[in-house]
């Protein structure tokens, strides 16, 4: 790994096929670490601590809040969802760069904290392939499709805040993409720089 890791925030709308996309990547690509989120909510069957989440009780989450300690955090649903700053700093310290899964509101709280986070908005092709796929995954009935519709244009509208957009049109195109942007940021001349100082010392030693 390079000496300075990097944090990836992947955002869609649901349906658009992001869960698939980021486990081919955490899959496929070395020194990737997937961050795992707080959350005050309880935990369902087959759920565990640490894996699927962090539970936490109402009082632990608000100490961390207070001090500081989430990169960013929401409340959804009476219950509370964050990423702690302690994920980034575990991945650091395992040599990882950290893949984040985030909405448009956590992915621009990252932002706010962190202006080196690399963000990715990941589209479906259309509206109109978008409601296939709600529809044929049989989860939801007829008004929460609607409604998660909705929701996916209002959050398209601002793709133009992320560094890069990937259109899933087909999964293997998308993954090849995503990949494509990590290994541009690994190339990052900050990521470089140790690397290259030491090398430019080989041409000065004579």
């Amino acid at each position: 790994m390079s000496e300075q890791a990097s944090l990836f925030v992947i955002s869609a709308p649901s349906g658009a096929g992001k869960s698939t996309v980021v486990r081919r990547v955490l899959a496929e690509v070395p020194g990737l670490r997937f961050s795992v989120s707080h959350t005050t909510r309880p935990p369902r069957s087959g759920e565990q601590d640490g894996r699927e989440y962090h539970f936490v009780d109402r009082a632990a989450f608000e100490a961390l809040v207070g001090r500081d300690g989430f990169l960013e955090w929401a409340e959804v649903h009476g219950n509370l969802y964050g990423t702690s700053m302690a994920e980034l700093e575990r991945a650091r310290e395992a040599g990882c760069d950290l893949v984040c899964d985030l909405d448009v509101q956590g992915a621009a709280q990252v932002r706010g904290r962190l202006a080196d986070a690399v963000t990715l908005f990941l589209l479906p092709p259309s509206a109109e392939a978008l409601e296939r796929r709600l529809r044929g995954r049989g989860q939801d009935d007829a008004a929460v499709i609607e409604r998660r519709l909705r929701n996916a244009r209002t959050e398209m509208e601002r793709f133009a805040e992320f560094d890069y957009a990937v259109v899933n049109d087909d999964v293997e195109a998308a993954v090849a993409a995503v990949k494509a942007v990590i290994a541009a940021a690994r190339c990052r001349t900050s990521r470089r720089r140790e690397a290259a100082q030491a090398i430019l010392r080989t041409f000065r030693a004579g």
